[in-house]
């Protein structure tokens, strides 16, 4: 991915590593267009960044998506980035089924949503010099914190669809990246003051250095996230798991 010169769409992109990756690539030389579901936010983000665009997106609506893509490519016809940021993470007690509003709405936002995205642009972007789809996952994709189990399928999920959407762009001119972030300290889960979540701005540094330096990239890995990313191939799966289960 080109780092200057783009058409990015952010979701999920009022607060946290959204709107801080939407910010260093705004800085950096791309026309950002932030998204998100509280319109007072976005108006707040605009008028503190001058040039920074937003529209007001709630990705587990569908018809939403297809109207707001629509608008999107209509003020936008040169998007050629989209990063499907917007999830949520909450905890869940599986013993009974009160757990299930909170299980389908995360799969809502955190699976549905970007793959309604990228149903709703990949053919736009196909038709663009150079492009880019960058999806979210995490590095609970790899090792689950049991606490959160739906959170850590859709995430599970949104790596192998990766995988796939991968495979089958590789005859357009689409780059399909996968950022796989540690914990962050953000509002996510109320990680803002956790002392074991990496800090938002050495995280958005790291990533940036590592797009900068990419190559034929895929997998947008920071240090802090190798041993959930690699625990299984190296033997330290149950270890980890057994750590991430007294959280």
């Amino acid at each position: 991915m080109k780092l200057t010169g783009n058409t990015v769409l952010i979701t999920g992109a009022t607060s946290g590593i959204g709107l801080g990756l939407g910010l260093r690539l705004h800085t950096a030389g791309n026309r950002v267009i932030v998204a998100g579901r509280r319109a007072d936010r976005l108006a707040q983000i605009v008028a503190a960044n001058p040039g920074v665009e937003s529209i007001a997106l709630d990705v587990t609506d569908p018809a939403a998506i297809r109207d707001v893509t629509a608008q999107i490519l209509q003020r936008f016809p040169d998007l050629n980035v989209l990063v499907t940021m917007a999830g949520i993470m909450l905890p869940e007690d599986l013993h009974n089924d009160g757990f299930l509003p909170t299980a389908e709405a995360t799969v809502a936002t955190n699976l549905l949503g970007p793959i309604r995205l990228v149903a709703a642009l990949t053919a736009h972007l196909a038709a663009q010099p150079q492009a880019t789809i960058m999806t979210v996952s995490s590095g609970l994709a790899f090792v689950p914190l049991p606490i959160t189990p739906t959170y850590n399928a859709t995430k599970a999920a949104i790596h192998s669809f990766t995988e796939s959407l991968r495979v089958q762009l590789a005859d357009t001119g689409i780059e399909v990246l996968e950022l796989v972030p540690p914990a962050v300290r953000t509002t996510l889960m109320g990680q803002q003051n956790a002392a074991n979540a990496m800090p938002l701005e050495a995280f958005l540094n790291e990533v940036m250095d590592i797009l900068a330096d990419a190559g034929h990239l895929q997998e947008i890995l920071v240090k802090t996230v190798e041993p959930l990313r690699f625990a299984e191939a190296r033997g330290r799966y149950a270890e980890t798991l057994r750590m991430l289960s007294h959280h």
